[in-house]
């Protein structure tokens, strides 16, 4: 779809052009190709911006050209954040609609992952996911920082879930130093390591509903799917002060600084933070009902940008 051909192929059978992501790989002359294929058919185009900085690029340029394009072009801009939004307005002139991220796990399965959640003894278990390592990753720091907060504090433990890939020397993306050093720390009995291909979303569920807290281990970013599973799951969430995580959500937040290094005590005093607060149970009909408020956002957005006169080019 994200291709001029396509949509000159296809213009009669859409109403509304919607775009989330898939255009990393894009050209920016491709992606302005796309736009302008758009104009030729007098076709609405829709951004919904997740991604100030791209968390697979080291550097925003290539990201920034991109959205360059796509928020002066778009007839209806959406972001989920309000800090987000007045980023985009800064920096572009464009104060985009603030529409919530919806629920990413279906009530049966999020009552199924949470009913499934064994006894914790009073154990604390805070987990960090160590998948393919993206630009915006960083989690060997992370699990330094907690596996030397676990041993002072009797009751923590650290989980350590990683892909085969990045963890197995025959994985496609493996990184021996990280490998090596979970090995170690396992090895010691200092976390749990779990290495596995990628889980299914049932098993996902069921993974981050035995946690207690998830931390984000990002260096940077914008928004989190993975936090908002974690919300849907009862999982809380430790968070960097980057982006508007924050915004999006209740976290517990912790500090880096602008070159993207962890601050050690702010990740321990945060987790400690998660530790004695009272999580509340999810409530997944009603993460359900929040869902039908923001269909309903999203319609009166496509309502209002098919309303705009606009002519064919």
């Amino acid at each position: 779809m994200l291709d001029s051909s396509w949509i000159d192929e296809h213009a009669a059978e859409f109403d509304v052009f919607h775009v989330h992501f898939g255009f990393d790989a894009l050209s920016p002359e491709s992606l302005r190709a796309i736009v302008d294929a758009l104009g030729r058919h007098g076709k609405p185009l829709v951004y919904t911006v997740h991604d100030l900085t791209n968390p697979h690029h080291d550097t925003p340029d290539a990201h920034t050209a991109h959205l360059d394009i796509l928020i002066p072009a778009a007839d209806g801009l959406i972001t989920l954040t309000a800090g987000a939004a007045d980023e985009i307005e800064r920096r572009w002139g464009r104060r985009p609609i603030v529409v919530p991220h919806p629920h990413i796990v279906e009530p049966d399965e999020a009552n199924a992952a949470i009913d499934g959640r064994t006894a914790s003894g009073g154990r604390f278990r805070v987990g960090v996911h160590a998948k393919s390592l993206r630009a915006s990753l960083d989690p060997l720091p992370v699990i330094e920082a907690l596996v030397d907060l676990s041993a002072r504090e009797e009751t923590l433990d650290v989980l350590v879930n990683g892909h085969r890939e990045l963890l197995d020397p025959a994985g496609a993306k493996f990184e021996p130093e990280l490998s090596a050093r979970l090995r170690e720390l396992a090895d010691a009995g200092r976390i749990e390591l779990r290495i596995h291909d990628y889980l299914s979303d049932t098993e996902l569920w069921h993974y981050l509903a035995s946690l207690d807290a998830s931390v984000l281990p990002y260096r940077f970013g914008t928004h989190s799917g993975w936090m908002e599973a974690c919300r849907d799951l009862g999982t809380a969430v430790v968070a960097p002060d980057v982006g508007y995580f924050a915004d999006q959500g209740p976290v517990f937040e912790y500090r880096r600084d602008p070159s993207g290094t962890l601050d050690v005590d702010s990740l321990q005093a945060a987790v400690l933070a998660a530790a004695r607060a009272q999580t509340p149970r999810p409530d997944p009909e009603a993460r359900a009902a929040e869902r039908g408020r923001i269909a309903a956002a999203h319609l009166d957005v496509y309502t209002s940008v098919l309303s705009l006169e606009r002519v064919a080019s």
